[in-house]
């Protein structure tokens, strides 16, 4: 029990702070909104569909791949920077509190902006009558273990590659712009070349996408063996993000503690 009160005070923390500074908040809320609707009405014009079948697509692969990725990946990204250098991290390591309980407090406080993310997204999407009309509880566990995932891989490279906060756009930039790109955030994958179409089974977006867009229109069943790939590479990749970030943050303390 102690965990779960000390991870949701730290997780009640980061929210506060980013409150305070309620710019990258702002950027957050609009940053989705703005790609949805460029998504939608771009897609709408080159595919030659209605613009409710455009922004049904839209809908998924824009949170999946643009509002969590920027959020959760840069957000913990930058949350662990800027706390290693107010030195946050070695109170952390002096004070009551259990390592397990930051790592859950920043899992939280991402979870909370991606859901509310999701919730702005199928807001303004809802305007060109555009439901979610799979499974919720699946389509919840996706959203969770993709915004997990996130964490976990921003936690790997905020620990090993950014050393300052002006680090962190630059990881970002560099690493998940392809990612994006391939993993069909801008653009449907169908536009691939078959070639590319390859590299994308490798690319963790392009599943989450597929499977969030599988669940939210409902067009594929569980029974799908493509929808069970993209599944189980979301769980196997989950697992894998959770682990690395939960050892590449033992090592940051390892390491703070000595300097």
């Amino acid at each position: 029990m102690n965990y779960g009160y000390e991870a949701i005070a730290i997780g009640r923390r980061i929210l506060l702070e980013l409150f305070r500074t309620y710019r990258t908040l702002l950027l957050w809320v609009i940053f989705p909104i703005s790609m949805l609707l460029l998504n939608g009405f771009v897609l709408a014009e080159g595919s030659k569909i209605t613009t409710i079948e455009s922004f049904k697509l839209s809908a998924p692969a824009t949170l999946i791949g643009s509002a969590l990725f920027f959020s959760c990946l840069g957000g913990t990204m930058s949350t662990i920077v800027s706390e290693r250098e107010s030195l946050t991290i070695k109170r952390l390591l002096i004070s009551p509190i259990n390592g397990i309980s930051y790592f859950l407090g920043i899992f939280l406080a991402y979870a909370a902006i991606g859901i509310g993310q999701t919730l702005i997204i199928y807001t303004v999407a809802a305007f060109w009558e555009v439901r979610f009309s799979g499974s919720i509880a699946l389509g919840i566990f996706v959203i969770l273990a993709s915004i997990g995932s996130y964490v976990g891989i921003g936690f790997v490279l905020a620990t090993k590659f950014a050393r300052k906060v002006e680090d962190v756009n630059s990881l970002v930039a560099g690493v998940g712009v392809p990612l994006l790109i391939l993993g069909g955030a801008f653009f449907p994958t169908t536009f691939l070349s078959k070639d590319l179409l390859l590299i994308t089974q490798f690319n963790p977006v392009y599943h989450m996408s597929e499977a969030f867009t599988a669940i939210s229109t409902d067009s594929k069943t569980m029974s799908n063996p493509d929808m069970v790939i993209h599944l189980r590479f979301l769980v196997g990749f989950f697992v894998v993000a959770i682990a690395a970030g939960w050892l590449a943050y033992k090592r940051m303390l390892q390491t703070e503690s000595h300097l």
